[in-house]
């Protein structure tokens, strides 16, 4: 039965609705199997039959707002799709640590990027350095700036069907996979 993990957009542990124990009984009232959360923002590990990304993605976005009452876009990955990821190394010479921050952007439908690689974005401490069809891949400079600013033009120059997560979680992720 095929693996696979949701990443959720927007999930804030603060709000009781959107914790790790609630978004697991939704996948399991939805009948998927081994359901497992990766910390708390919105990653779930989970087997199903289905061998439909985008039906898969359809099925729990609709389910948010009728069991747990948010809106939340929903991205799915095969874990084989995100261990391809991490064996190309798209980050090669880079290291997350305190001035250097590492971000996946996972899109939920193909983007087509029409800039050379790497580009600098506009807020100057960030740069777009390596992308797939539907993952980007940015470097951020924590002494020049946030990530919070490459998210942002992230959102805007991708139409927010998009949901991020550090190069960190990438690997905790396929770590509790393989698990």
């Amino acid at each position: 039965m095929p693996e696979y993990v949701a990443l959720l957009r927007g999930i804030a542990p603060s709000n009781p609705n959107q914790r790790n124990e609630k978004l697991r009984g939704v996948f399991e009232e939805l009948g998927f199997d081994d359901v497992r959360t990766v910390i708390s923002s919105g990653n779930v590990l989970f087997r199903s039959d289905s061998t439909d990304p985008a039906e898969l993605e359809a099925t729990l976005e609709k389910a948010w707002p009728e069991k747990l009452g948010f809106n939340s876009t929903t991205i799915i990955r095969s874990i084989p799709d995100l261990q391809q990821l991490v064996e190309w190394d798209p980050f090669a010479g880079y290291e997350h640590g305190r001035e250097t921050y590492l971000l996946v952007t996972f899109c939920k439908h193909p983007v087509g990027i029409e800039v050379e690689l790497p580009h600098q974005v506009p807020d100057g401490a960030s740069q777009l350095i390596a992308a797939t069809e539907r993952e980007l891949f940015t470097v951020t400079d924590t002494t020049k700036g946030s990530s919070v600013d490459v998210m942002g033009w992230l959102d805007k120059t991708f139409e927010k069907e998009v949901t991020s997560r550090t190069w960190l979680t990438v690997h905790r992720i396929l770590k509790k996979a393989n698990a």
